[in-house]
């Protein structure tokens, strides 16, 4: 059973604690294919894994503390943000913030990736392993590794999921699926106080749709964008959590056990029926 967790919201979507809930409620192994963070706003988090010499997210720190995996093996390709206000378009065409570096991961061996036009803060070039980094200065440059390294990071995990019996698979922002041509069997997307199941199938197919749609030509889908085309088969309304429930995943299972059973019911019907069909 592999079910996508994905949001409709850039940030703050309340993805990674519904994740990790029904992680725990399945007891399930979970994965963030793709996930970053800021320099400045996860400052913290940034500190924290780079004093190892490493490079991952507090979220996906999250997801591995439910199995014996490191961080690294559940989210092969991190990306480092940091803001850039007034600096017109970096490499990426962003207007308010530059990419720093990418850490790859494939083989249990992590490569770098640096964006030549930025000056990188003198805390990562202390203290990741950057001598060898692949410095990168143009789009070009930065779209023929990620066809190289990157694709083959997300196709190892890609098969470490179609692998696992029972998955769980969290997105990142808003984007629709980060594997592509991986078809769930359902999916959950989060929002604040609002929760909305599609079976995956069909979700997959509005997917390719939104793809080839008008906007043809972007690399990602958005979550908004794809459900456009396909309908929920149930909704649902999720009530807040306090701290201390929100970083227990078990706290979390509990608290949403009522939509897990949902989902997990989505997924095992054969998608005859459903309030969008």
């Amino acid at each position: 059973m592999r079910l996508l967790v994905a949001g409709s919201a850039r940030v703050d979507a309340g993805k990674t604690t519904f994740a990790s809930g029904l992680a725990a409620h399945l007891d399930a192994p979970a994965y963030k294919p793709r996930a970053g963070n800021d320099y400045w706003f996860d400052h913290d988090d940034v500190r924290h894994a780079v004093a190892d010499g490493r490079l991952y997210g507090k979220d996906v720190r999250t997801l591995a503390g439910l199995g014996e995996d490191p961080p690294e093996q559940r989210n092969p390709v991190h990306r480092l943000w940091t803001p850039a206000p007034g600096t017109g378009k970096g490499l990426l065409g962003r207007t308010d913030r530059a990419f720093l570096c990418d850490r790859v991961t494939l083989d249990g061996r992590d490569e770098f990736v640096v964006n030549g036009t930025v000056d990188l803060p003198p805390l990562l070039t202390e203290t990741l392993p950057l001598a060898d980094a692949t410095v990168v200065e143009s789009l070009d440059e930065f779209n023929a590794v990620m066809a190289d390294r990157h694709r083959a990071a997300f196709d190892a995990v890609a098969a470490r999921v179609a692998a696992e019996e029972r998955v769980v698979v969290e997105s990142y922002a808003d984007i629709a699926r980060p594997l592509d041509g991986a078809v769930p069997d359902a999916v959950a997307v989060v929002e604040p106080a609002r929760l909305r199941i599609y079976e995956g199938e069909r979700y997959a197919k509005a997917c390719e749709v939104a793809s080839g749609s008008a906007r043809e030509g972007r690399l990602e889908e958005r979550v908004e964008r794809v459900l456009e085309f396909v309908e929920p088969w149930s909704r649902h309304r999720l009530r807040p959590l306090p701290g201390e429930h929100r970083d227990d995943p078990d706290a979390v299972a509990e608290a949403y056990a009522d939509a897990y059973d949902a989902l997990v019911g989505v997924a095992e019907a054969d998608g005859s029926s459903g309030d969008g069909a």
